[in-house]
């Protein structure tokens, strides 16, 4: 399809010229927590409100890779291979563990995390691993708000948390409460910033709340400095991924906006349909695959993702 893509700085010019959007896929009902899986070059991503896991690949197409999956949100691999899952139902940090050829769909699962101070969790959103082994992730409230994206229930926590968990020690941490809901969180290529998506603007009708992107410089174990990196409009900053030189591309009503690090907004990829999430994929991490509302896409461009884990 044409793919109307906004220059804004020059700077964006050699990495999208070029691109075309794919649509590859289309039927979920909403789009999130998209992972590459290099194994058989293939998309896992969640459709929430249906309460399971899709799969795409160029052999197979759509097909549904799991269902009853207790609405899991955002994905990512750890540094051995597995399969880590933000589970809004369980509110947990949930793991599938790798086998020879891949993660199964008929592997169990196991729960990471589940309480801080004895607590439960709000309802896990997003997550990353550092190359430390160590695993970050948001913990909103959304899936505890209604029935549509897990089970309404009363929260536990003071607070809207980005926390840290060291499975080696088995700690959980409370790193910042400064994001009112924090949502999507990724490091720069050197992990000296941490990027966390603000969205309380989500649940709030009347136009108040927050749809930025904040920043954190990374100290040891701790987090400091906490400020805006930038305001997105239209629509949330909901999920985000990082190239190997630093850029953001993140979610948006509208399109993927592309931003530099030193706070720039670069242009924006449009896409037809409001954006979720996104992963780099691909032999060479140069395939941006894209969970917007309904659908699945995919543009090539001339960067890549960063290799982690």
């Amino acid at each position: 399809m044409d793919t109307p893509i906004d220059i804004i700085d020059e700077r964006l010019r050699p990495v999208v010229e070029g691109a075309r959007l794919e649509r590859l896929c289309t039927g979920a009902a909403w789009s999130e927590g998209p992972v590459w899986m290099h194994e058989d070059d293939a998309v896992l991503w969640s459709d929430i409100p249906n309460n399971r896991m899709l799969r795409w690949s160029a052999p197979d197409g759509m097909t549904v890779w799991r269902t009853g999956v207790e609405f899991t949100n955002g994905h990512t691999r750890n540094l051995k291979g597995d399969l880590l899952h933000c589970s809004h139902g369980l509110r947990a940090i949930v793991r599938t563990r790798v086998s020879a050829g891949g993660v199964r769909a008929d592997a169990p699962d196991e729960i990471v995390v589940d309480r801080y101070l004895g607590k439960r969790l709000n309802s896990p959103n997003d997550l990353v691993v550092k190359r430390d082994g160590t695993i970050w992730f948001t913990d909103p409230p959304y899936g505890i708000a209604s029935d549509r994206e897990g089970h309404c229930a009363e929260r536990e926590q003071p607070a809207n948390f980005v926390f840290r968990f060291d499975p080696a020690s088995g700690r959980l941490d409370a790193m910042t409460d400064a994001v009112q809901e924090p949502n999507g969180l990724a490091f720069s290529p050197d992990e000296s910033r941490l990027y966390v998506s603000d969205t309380s603007a989500a649940m709030r009708p009347d136009g108040s709340g927050r749809h930025h992107l904040m920043v954190f410089d990374v100290r040891g174990v701790a987090l400091a400095n906490g400020r805006v990196f930038a305001k997105v409009n239209p629509g949330l900053p909901d999920g985000f991924r990082l190239d190997a030189q630093g850029w953001i591309y993140t979610s948006s009503l509208d399109s993927v906006q592309v931003y530099h690090p030193d706070g720039s907004l670069l242009g924006k990829i449009r896409v037809p349909e409001k954006v979720g999430n996104l992963c780099f994929g691909g032999a060479r991490r140069d395939q941006l695959y894209i969970a917007a509302s309904s659908s699945l896409y995919r543009i090539v461009l001339r960067t890549e993702g960063i290799q982690r884990p």
